[in-house]
């Protein structure tokens, strides 16, 4: 029989193989989603908050050369005035990176959802194995990503010369326009330029996403002795929960037998079968089984029962009733009553009871 390690895995992840993949950062994942969301969706806010930034950051230039004299004669070094101008600047713009920030973080729940996991920030030493690098630099993946890598940047390249091309002759005009016109020129033309190259990114990356999902749900396939494997570890092994269930009979025999001694008679086959049966009229409506058994068990109710004095008396017919219809500390079925009412008027009489 071949080595179960070298089974092919064919057989769809199970949920609980996916949930160990994703605690470890095992997800399928597109970083050029990434790139096309932050491109576009970056570049129409920038655009968007553009006059506001510029109006605020001419404010901020106007403010420090205003006041250059002044700044210069408590402060020679400047160091002051930059640290304030840089802080300012950072003020202004910190509405965009709040933006692009919530860009990256959307796309990222987009594609996998919110799961922290420490497990892949941990240092994985057998990337610094050369002869794995090696195999991982002419893998199948390594080709799909060199090939995309190569089309995204002859796409990009062309879309991007294409655009500007389609410029050229309002570039001739630059010279005469004043610094708010060329800087609305020049920010309407990025904005061209990065809507077309964000959606041919964007298709790219819409192509490269179903590639790592498909990549990523062939890495967590397994074989049928994983199946096997991941059985016993959720289910426990067959062994163990043979042993548990055989454990558990002795015990409920254990109880069993310790309960014939309190019977007021045991029904028997004669030979293959034996039920125990107590009848308290002040507690209980009718008579109870408090042990049964077959073969084996049966000698032993028998057995333990002429021990202590139980009368034993065969009645094939109500021996199999009982048997079929009742088990241990069930009360015994009303068609049954008038059989049992019988032999417990018998076992009375031998005792001198009265059956109530």
């Amino acid at each position: 029989m071949a080595n179960d390690s070298f089974q092919e895995r064919t057989e769809k992840a199970t949920p609980r193989r996916r949930i160990k993949a994703r605690d470890e950062g095992k997800v399928a994942k597109s970083m050029e989603l990434n790139s096309a969301a932050i491109i576009c969706l970056g570049f129409l806010s920038l655009y968007t908050l553009g006059p506001t930034l510029a109006e605020q950051i001419k404010q901020l230039v106007a403010h420090t050369m205003s006041n250059a004299p002044v700044i210069a004669a408590s402060d020679p070094t400047f160091v002051k005035v930059f640290s304030d101008a840089m802080l300012r600047f950072f003020m202004i713009m910190l509405p965009v990176f709040v933006v692009m920030t919530m860009i990256a973080l959307g796309v990222n729940l987009a594609q996998v959802g919110f799961k922290f996991s420490s497990k892949a920030m941990e240092p994985k030493f057998d990337k610094l194995n050369i002869v794995e690098g090696l195999k991982r630099l002419v893998s199948m993946k390594s080709l799909v990503q060199l090939v995309r890598d190569t089309l995204k940047l002859i796409v990009v390249g062309f879309v991007a010369f294409k655009g500007i091309e389609g410029e050229f002759t309002s570039f001739f005009d630059l010279p005469d326009m004043t610094v708010a016109q060329l800087a609305t020129s020049m920010g309407r033309l990025a904005l061209i330029l990065a809507m077309k190259i964000g959606a041919i990114i964007l298709v790219i990356g819409v192509l490269d996403y179903l590639y790592q999902r498909y990549e990523f749900e062939k890495s967590i396939r397994m074989s049928r002795q994983d199946l096997k494997e991941e059985y016993k570890d959720t289910e426990g092994s067959p062994q163990i929960k043979a042993r548990v269930r055989q454990l558990q009979r002795e015990m409920s025999r254990n109880r069993m037998m310790k309960a014939v001694p309190l019977a007021d008679v045991v029904v028997t086959n004669p030979t293959h079968l034996a039920v125990a049966l107590k009848y308290e009229p002040k507690k209980e409506n009718a008579p109870m089984v408090v042990a049964k058994g077959e073969r084996l068990i049966a000698k032993r109710i028998k057995e333990i029962a002429l021990a202590h004095n139980i009368p034993v008396v065969e009645d094939k017919p109500l021996a199999r009733a009982l048997f079929k219809m009742c088990d241990v500390g069930q009360m015994v079925p009303m068609n049954l009553y008038r059989a049992v009412a019988e032999v417990l008027a018998y076992v009375y009489r031998l005792r001198g009871k009265v059956l109530s």
